[in-house]
């Protein structure tokens, strides 16, 4: 039997207040929301968990604050398999939160606070060298700061170990550097974001994910939800058909691709299966409501294949 693949994830953790609402309120608009609820997120929490539940040994690099919300945001991720003996506790420091409105189409709008996120430093980085290095996969985002991202891409690098960057939240000024990762997966306004390109049909996005992979990305994955992902590795661009769900809350479904890709990858070394592998994942969570609640079992992907 072979051994589960090791993903190493570095990012954020937050508990998200998703709000209930029919339609999202538009700028000074007040409007009466359904319900709300709390539930443990975070981009860097999300997709650890959803690598964990998609057949991955986990490891989650991050820091939680000394709030009411840390013990439940660390021991959430711990129920679900994740490795948390890596993630500290900041003094004088809030968790991170993000506040999710989500209308009934389960389109979301979000604000995140950073809290203790914006604590993770290099030097947190270069203590977890040891488990970055026995990776077979680094998985990040950008919900932390920036040096620490680059200095574990660094790191990863060195040590041959294969890096996924979601890049999200998008910035238009960031290291160049950045973009020298062996997968980018951004989504359609992300892509526009880092290419300087409009992304409104397929045609767009296939050309954004070429300007990507040129600036120096080895392959881009360009999600574009309800249509596929637009797949580019320099030699061709290919459009990777989706799965039909009907769609609830399309919150963490970009966390599901990237951490059931991260598995698929590393268990297969075919980058094409593993993007319709994380295809079926994001499908999956968009079907369903909030973040890592809506995560699916190695079993619900399979099937849905």
């Amino acid at each position: 039997m072979k051994p589960e693949p090791r993903i190493t994830v570095i990012g954020s953790i937050n508990m998200d207040l998703v709000v209930r609402c029919d339609s999202l309120p538009r700028e000074g608009e007040t409007v009466m929301a359904n319900s709300v609820s709390e539930i443990c997120g975070g981009k860097g929490a999300n997709q650890a968990v959803a690598a964990a539940r998609a057949g991955g040994s986990v490891t989650m690099i991050g820091r939680v604050g000394d709030d009411a919300f840390a013990e439940r945001l660390v021991g959430n991720l711990a129920a679900h398999g994740v490795i948390c003996n890596r993630i500290p506790t900041t003094k004088n420091c809030a968790s991170g939160m993000a506040v999710v409105a989500v209308n009934r189409l389960g389109q979301n709008s979000i604000m995140v606070v950073p809290g203790a996120n914006a604590r993770v430093t290099t030097a947190d980085i270069l203590a977890a060298r040891d488990v970055i290095a026995a990776s077979n996969i680094l998985l990040l985002q950008l919900e932390i700061p920036l040096d620490t991202v680059l200095a574990a891409i660094r790191i990863a690098r060195d040590a041959q170990v294969r890096v996924i960057l979601d890049p999200a939240p998008a910035v238009h000024l960031w290291p160049e550097e950045l973009l020298q990762v062996d997968l980018l997966c951004p989504n359609e306004s992300e892509a526009a974001t880092l290419s300087g390109a409009t992304v409104g049909n397929l045609e767009d996005a296939a050309h954004a994910a070429g300007l990507l992979h040129e600036r120096g990305a080895r392959n881009v994955a360009l999600t574009l939800g309800e249509h596929g992902t637009m797949f580019c590795n320099g030699r061709d661009t290919t459009l990777i058909e989706p799965f039909s769900v009907s769609t609830v809350d399309t919150t963490a479904a970009g966390d599901a691709f990237a951490g059931a890709l991260a598995v698929c990858w590393s268990e297969t070394n075919d980058l094409r299966q593993a993007v319709r592998f994380a295809n079926a994942a994001g499908a999956l969570a968009a079907s369903r409501l909030g973040a890592q609640p809506s995560m699916p079992t190695r079993t619900d992907i399979l099937a849905l294949l």
